[in-house]
């Protein structure tokens, strides 16, 4: 699994993908430090 994707389109897509997945841990964890919340 290259680090450098040859392929822009390719790399940017993950990229996105990885902070699209990134953000949505993130607000899962908000969501639930806010329930957990007294």
């Amino acid at each position: 699994m290259p680090v450098l994707d040859p392929n822009p389109q390719n790399g940017q897509k993950k990229l996105l993908l990885v902070f699209g997945a990134f953000f949505a841990i993130f607000i899962v964890i908000g969501v639930i430090a806010t329930i957990l919340a007294p």
